[in-house]
């Protein structure tokens, strides 16, 4: 049987998570790999102020237990655990498992296929294998989905909506022999959703082929914040703008018109003459908090504008800001780099 009929279904990213999981950057698999001990920091940087919030999990290829050690020695108010795990990459929002609950709060994981965003990056074996390797670890029941995806390429609302882009589960180099309508019907029966809301494009310069992750999220049912452009000689104004409209003309799951929520996107940044794919969306949702990247430089004034939406939004979370340009450069930031794992419900022993 598959999840949905076994009443399994993705909670939201903002409900209570029992912890996250990290994969711990390769140096081997780095854009820059004169940069790693940077993007070390910017993990480490990551680790700790999640653990502000709730336990974390950190991934390490056993060669370098040592050395992450070394970045994560203070003790944190929650626990810190260090799990040996082979891996490629350090992306585990992409190729980590997809938790699912059931109806008596028990927790599956989904094994969706990974090939490194359309086969871009070998090796990925390794990356392949980590989510199954989680879920044994943890006597978790693994379901093997049939097709190629990645976690950052989708959002769920919980409550049946799913938000995803053309761009990437429609490109050939994920899936090329499955249409719009059966990749639909997998997500339906894998995460349990009824309804989903293709925008079209992610944003430029954005190496995942346009994951929603970067783009738009939702805030709550029926609520999605969008990252908006309005500079007309930026590629993204188009490209937000008609993502904005999708959106406007949608309905979600429960039959709800959307409320959509624009934060202005940062200033333009290049890195040897590629674009720099930033964004506030790739922001992450902890245990009563948000991990919010900010840019610094020329972007201090957005920065404030989507720390200010955020805590408008969000007034019971604390918003804790962390350095958006520490790993941006290795093509991803908080939300890519993070997996929540739903709070396990407790069941009381009958007397």
């Amino acid at each position: 049987m598959n999840p949905k009929e076994l009443t399994y279904k993705m909670p939201a990213e903002w409900e209570s998570h029992e912890r996250t999981f990290l994969s711990w950057p390769v140096r081997e698999s780095m854009c820059y790999p004169d940069e790693y001990a940077r993007v070390c920091s910017g993990y480490a940087e990551f680790v700790k102020a999640i653990s502000e919030f709730e336990s974390v999990s950190v991934l390490v290829n056993p060669d370098d237990q040592k050395i992450v050690r070394s970045y994560l020695s203070k003790p944190m108010k929650h626990p810190i655990e260090i799990i040996a795990v082979p891996h490629n990459d350090s992306w585990i929002r992409d190729n980590g498992p997809t938790f699912i609950k059931d109806q008596q709060g028990r927790l599956a994981g989904v094994n969706w296929r990974f090939n490194a965003w359309g086969e871009k990056y070998e090796p990925w074996d390794l990356d392949d294998a980590v989510a199954p390797v989680i879920l044994s670890a943890m006597q978790i029941p693994c379901f093997d989905a049939p097709l190629v995806m990645e976690g950052g390429s989708f959002h769920v609302d919980g409550e049946g909506t799913l938000l995803t882009t053309e761009q990437c589960l429609l490109n050939p180099n994920r899936n090329p022999t499955m249409n719009r309508e059966q990749i639909e019907e997998y997500l339906k029966m894998y995460i349990n959703v009824e309804k989903v809301i293709w925008l079209k494009n992610g944003l430029s310069g954005d190496e995942t082929d346009g994951h929603v992750d970067n783009i738009a999220c939702f805030a709550a049912p029926g609520k999605v914040l969008i990252q908006s452009c309005e500079d007309s000689d930026d590629e993204n104004a188009e490209i937000t703008q008609e993502n904005i409209r999708r959106l406007e003309n949608s309905i979600d799951a429960r039959g709800r018109k959307l409320e959509i929520i624009r934060i202005p996107q940062p200033p333009i940044r290049f890195e040897r003459d590629t674009r720099l794919t930033l964004s506030y969306l790739n922001f992450y949702f902890v245990n009563q908090g948000i991990i919010l990247p900010i840019f610094g430089g020329d972007a201090e004034e957005t920065d404030k504008q989507a720390l200010s939406i955020l805590k408008d939004l969000f007034p019971n979370r604390t918003i804790r800001t962390v350095d958006g340009m520490a790993i941006i450069r290795e093509g991803g930031n908080v939300h890519c780099s993070t997996q929540q794992m739903p709070i396990i419900e407790k069941k009381e022993d009958s007397a």
